[in-house]
C-alpha cells in the first residue's frame, strides 16, 4: 500500500511541514485586508459576465420614438385626427383633451446587412445598425420628468436612492485605482430635473458616489500641483491627513472613509489623470471622427471621446449626459418637435456613432454595454401645434455592445406609438439585463437598508435574453 502522508516526529517538523499553508493563510487575510480598506478593489461576479463596463448615452428630457427608431405610417395617415378610442387611454402632463394626432417629418430607410429602420435624424449612428439592439418597448411609470430621471436611474421615483453607476461599483469595484469609479459628463447647459441624487449612491456607502466633471476642455481643476510645491511634499501632507483622519475614525462612518479615499484619489489623479484629459495625443482622424474642434459637435464629441478613454482605464460607469437646463435644451420637445430633434441629434448623432465605431476598432465594445435612451418617449397627440409631450407607456432604448446582439429590433409599440403591446419592458427588466451582462444577479446584489433587503430593481426584473 503506498504511503500518502507520514505522522510529523516533532514540533520542529509540524511547523516546517505547515509552514506553506500558514503563508497561504496569511496571504489571504491580506487579501481580506486590502478588500477591508479599499471597498473599491475589482470583485468577482456572481457569474460569467460578458461586460466590464457600461457607457450610459443618457438623452435628457425624452427623446421622441416617432422621430427615431420606430416608424409609425398609420401616424401619419391619421394626422390631425383625433386619437380613436380603440388604441385606450393615455395620461399626459400636458396635453389637451382636445389634442390631434401629430405626424412626423422624418423618413426611415432600411440599413446594414440586419435591414434595421433608423430614421434621417441619425445618419450616422445608423451606420452602426448592425451593432444595435433596438427595444421598442420600453416601459416606465411616471410622465414628470423628476420622477421619471430617478426611476430610470435607481429603479424609484422619489429621490434616496442608490443609481445603477452606484449599484454597478458596489458590485463589482473598479479596475483602475488612479481614476473615479463612477463618472457623470454633465451638459454644460445646466443641471436637470432630477438634480444630483439621480445619480447618486443613496443609501450606499459615500465611496460609491460619483464623480461629476466639468464640461468644456478642462473637466478637472487643479490636476496640476501648486508652484513650489514637489510631489514628496504633497505625499507627506496627504500622509499626515490620512493619519489624522483614521484617528478619528470609529465604527462605520461611510462619510469619513469616503473622504480618506477621496484624498488618496485625488493624489493619484494630480500624477494619472493629466494624460487622460489630454486629446493632443489621438489623431487627427479620431477627432474628426467624434466632430470635435467643428460646431455642433465638438462639447458632445469630447465626452463622447472622453468616455471611450474612461472605460480603456479600467472605469466601470461612465454616464455622458445629452441636454441640460430648461427643456429646451433638451430632447424635450413640447414646443415644436422639428426644431428640438433636429437640433439635439445635430450635437449627438455623429459623436454617439464615433464612440461606437472607435469602441469597437479598439476591440473594447465586446467588454462595453452601450446603453441609449432617455427618462421616456413622447406622445402621438401634438402639444399646441408643433410638439409632444411626455409619454411613459412606450418608448425606445438602445443597446450596444456588452454581448448584446446587434441588429434587431425587440419588442413593439401600436400603430401610432402610443403603448407598448408586443413584449413590453419594464425600466426593472432594462436595469435586470444590464445587470446580468456585467455577471451581476439582481437578487444578490443586495444592500441591508432600515431592515430591509435593498436592491435596484424593487421587487423583480426580467433578464431580456432574447437581446443576448
Amino acid at each position: 500500500m503506498t504511503e500518502h502522508y507520514r505522522i510529523t516526529r516533532n514540533r520542529r517538523e509540524f511547523l516546517r511541514d505547515s509552514f506553506g499553508g500558514f503563508g497561504m493563510l496569511a496571504l489571504g487575510s491580506l487579501l481580506d485586508q486590502e478588500k477591508l480598506h479599499n471597498p473599491l478593489a475589482p470583485k468577482r461576479p456572481h457569474h460569467p459576465a460578458k461586460a466590464k463596463s457600461v457607457i450610459f448615452l443618457y438623452l435628457s428630457g425624452g427623446p421622441s420614438q416617432m422621430e427615431t427608431f420606430d416608424p409609425k405610417p398609420l401616424l401619419n395617415k391619421l394626422h390631425g385626427e383625433k386619437r380613436p378610442a380603440s388604441f385606450g387611454e393615455a395620461k399626459y402632463q400636458f396635453i389637451k383633451p382636445d389634442a390631434r394626432l401629430l405626424g412626423t417629418k422624418r423618413t426611415f430607410s432600411r440599413h446594414g446587412k440586419s435591414g434595421l429602420e433608423v430614421s434621417d435624424l441619425f445618419p450616422h449612428i445608423a451606420q452602426r445598425a448592425d451593432d444595435l439592439a433596438v427595444i421598442r418597448s420600453c416601459q416606465a411609470d411616471m410622465v414628470v420628468h423628476s420622477a421619471a430621471q430617478y426611476q430610470l436611474f435607481t429603479g424609484r421615483v422619489i429621490p434616496g436612492f442608490p443609481s445603477m453607476g452606484s449599484w454597478v461599483v458596489y458590485g463589482l469595484g473598479t479596475e483602475s485605482d488612479s481614476l473615479p469609479a463612477y463618472v457623470v459628463l454633465p451638459d454644460p447647459k445646466g443641471a436637470l430635473e432630477g438634480g444630483t441624487p439621480m445619480y447618486a449612491n443613496g443609501f450606499l456607502p459615500a465611496v460609491y458616489q460619483p464623480t461629476a466633471f466639468r464640461a468644456g476642455k478642462q473637466p478637472v481643476l487643479n490636476l496640476d500641483l501648486p508652484e513650489g510645491v514637489k510631489i514628496d511634499d504633497r505625499r507627506e501632507t496627504l500622509g499626515l491627513i490620512k493619519r489624522l483622519n483614521q484617528i478619528d475614525l470609529a465604527g462605520d462612518d461611510s462619510e469619513l472613509s469616503a473622504r480618506i479615499s477621496s484624498y488618496d484619489l485625488a493624489f493619484k489623479m494630480q500624477m494619472e489623470a493629466p494624460a487622460i484629459f489630454d486629446l493632443s495625443n489621438e489623431s487627427q482622424e479620431t477627432l474628426d471622427l467624434y466632430g470635435i474642434g467643428k460646431s455642433p459637435t465638438d462639447d458632445y464629441g469630447r465626452r463622447c471621446l472622453l468616455a471611450r478613454r474612461l472605460v480603456e482605464k479600467g472605469v466601470r460607469f461612465v454616464c455622458p449626459v445629452s441636454g441640460g437646463g430648461t427643456g429646451l435644451t433638451q430632447w424635450d420637445a413640447h414646443a415644436d418637435i422639428e426644431e428640438n430633434h433636429l437640433r439635439m441629434a445635430s450635437q449627438s448623432d455623429q459623436p454617439i456613432a464615433a464612440l461606437l465605431t472607435d469602441l469597437k476598432r479598439r476591440g473594447l465594445l465586446e467588454s462595453t454595454l452601450v446603453v441609449i435612451g432617455g427618462e421616456f418617449g413622447r406622445s402621438p397627440e401634438s402639444e399646441g401645434s408643433k410638439g409632444r409631450d411626455h409619454n411613459s407607456l412606450g418608448f425606445t432604448t438602445v443597446l450596444a455592445g456588452g454581448g448584446i446582439r446587434g441588429g434587431q429590433v425587440y419588442g413593439a409599440t401600436d400603430e401610432i406609438g402610443l403603448r407598448a403591446v408586443e413584449n413590453p419592458v419594464h425600466l426593472r427588466d432594462l436595469h435586470t439585463t444590464i445587470l446580468h451582462q456585467l455577471g451581476l444577479d439582481q437578487d444578490m446584489l443586495s444592500y441591508l437598508h432600515l431592515g430591509r433587503e435593498e436592491r435596484l430593481t424593487e421587487v423583480h426584473g426580467r433578464v431580456i435574453t432574447e437581446l443576448l
